[in-house]
């Protein structure tokens, strides 16, 4: 567990207990499956088993977390029919918001979005999954926040764990980082038709990518990120 900043020290300790396994689950470290018992994670934190409790109810309602009654909970494992209807509503949801971001946005959030893909491409250089990946996130809910759609933001917010928890599914860093910087380009030249049809395919893409993630995992195999992808942005 990382040392707590003065930030962090001001939130409930439900919400930093919450905030610290939802990053443990999305960065792979807790494996789906695994199980979260209220007394260890209590011990592991310095805490009551209160607050343990309450993040673990945030966490179910979040998607990642499934409670076994009377004895533990568990790292949710997404089927594939779980995973199948995320894909169908990023394929509704995102080129909406990809659209609209495009069409709304204003000079401070386009560069909000600059600066996580930025990041995202200087980390798949670096081979930082991790930071790539947390970046690539990162690029898709500053996307939301340009449409300025309280409404849109309302139900990409409801799926937020689950989307980052697909979108950490893939070994290509470089490909996905190449495939949000020509979002990014249609964004800032306001082209909502280019954004919309390039978010249509992205999700397709990251279907595929998460596919192959699996079958390397499950085979064993290694897959190699190229070095060759397109260089940093340069605005």
């Amino acid at each position: 567990m990382n040392a707590v900043t003065t930030a962090e020290e001001r939130l409930p300790e439900s919400t930093r207990i919450a905030s610290w396994l939802r990053d443990a689950i999305l960065d792979g470290e807790r494996a789906p499956g695994s199980r979260l018992i209220e007394r260890d994670l209590a011990s592991e934190f310095g805490v009551s088993r209160v607050p343990v409790r309450e993040a673990l109810k945030v966490l179910v309602a979040e998607g990642l977390v499934e409670l076994r009654p009377h004895t533990w909970a568990i790292v949710r494992e997404f089927t594939e029919a779980d995973l199948a209807d995320l894909d169908e509503v990023r394929t509704v949801l995102e080129p909406l918001a990809f659209r609209l971001a495009a069409e709304r946005h204003r000079r401070d959030g386009l560069a909000r979005l600059q600066e996580s893909l930025e990041l995202e491409q200087s980390s798949a250089l670096a081979g930082e999954g991790v930071a790539a990946r947390r970046a690539a996130a990162d690029f898709h809910e500053i996307v939301t926040d340009l449409t300025e759609n309280m409404l849109l933001g309302d139900m990409m917010r409801a799926i937020r764990s689950r989307l980052r928890w697909a979108l950490s599914q893939h070994d290509d860093l470089q490909h996905v980082s190449a495939e949000h910087v020509e979002l990014f380009d249609a964004i800032r030249l306001r082209d909502g038709d280019r954004a919309a049809e390039l978010a249509a395919a992205h999700v397709d893409s990251s279907r595929l990518e998460r596919i192959a993630h699996v079958e390397a995992q499950r085979t064993g195999a290694v897959r190699t990120t190229a070095l060759d992808g397109p260089d940093p942005i340069d605005r």
